[in-house]
């Protein structure tokens, strides 16, 4: 490996390691979790390199157990990973710059991914698409690996899972406060936690998701001038 290689390859890795740090706790909860489900590390690996979902991962855990219908699941994962659609649309023109990898750049934007991506700064003499796309294969290395090593551990070693799943709702509450924090308007956040506190109590916790979702976007799509208000005032 030639200099400038190494140096785009450890300016690359060094702007993955706060994701790193945690995709490997999170893939491992995941993987715990599927393994415990009765599927071991080999689903973990293909599910994590085919899927790579984050929270979307941890909710086919329960489609699996459950058995769930095939329209089920492609609603479900349509409404939770609808967001990339809006992460995609402000990278179109940079991915485009990337050639071959373009297919994999679309396929591997998370939400963490996305904010690395945001904030990307490359220093001169580094080629910025191939930084991307090494951030982007570093990031889903990191899930990869956290799976599978968690589905061998819930192999190997017998112990209580008990509040695991917690992980995935944690996740959720860190990328809801970030959102929060950076958002100029909270009415579409204030939106989603009413339609999810209204069919909560009216259909109870087993139905309430994906009704509470259709809600929210009927809704958003209604108060979008008043959104655009807001944000540009």
């Amino acid at each position: 490996m030639n200099s400038k290689k190494f140096k785009t390859l450890r300016f690359a890795f060094l702007q993955s390691v706060p994701v790193m740090f945690g995709y490997l706790f999170l893939g491992a909860a995941f993987g715990i979790l599927l393994e415990k489900a009765g599927y071991n590390y080999i689903w973990a690996f293909f599910t994590s390199l085919t899927v790579y979902a984050g929270s979307l991962q941890f909710v086919i855990v329960t489609f699996l157990s459950a058995g769930a219908a095939l329209t089920t699941v492609a609603l479900m994962t349509l409404f939770i990973n609808s967001r990339h659609i809006f992460y995609g649309l402000s990278f179109i023109e940079e991915f485009k710059k990337t050639g071959k990898v373009y297919p994999y750049m679309i396929f591997s934007l998370t939400d963490e991914t996305y904010s690395v991506l945001c904030s990307l700064k490359v220093p001169d003499g580094l080629n910025k698409n191939t930084v991307m796309f090494l951030i982007a294969l570093l990031n889903q290395s990191y899930w990869i690996i956290g799976s599978v090593l968690g589905s061998l551990a819930g192999q190997m070693i017998p112990f209580d899972v008990t509040g695991i799943d917690f992980s995935m709702t944690a996740l959720f509450v860190v990328i809801f406060l970030e959102q929060w924090k950076t958002s100029k308007t909270h009415l579409p956040a204030l939106i989603g936690f009413a339609c999810s506190i209204l069919f909560l109590f009216l259909l109870g916790p087993d139905k309430f998701l994906l009704p509470s979702l259709i809600a929210a976007v009927l809704f958003l799509s209604v108060c979008k001038p008043f959104i655009k208000i807001q944000e540009a005032e």
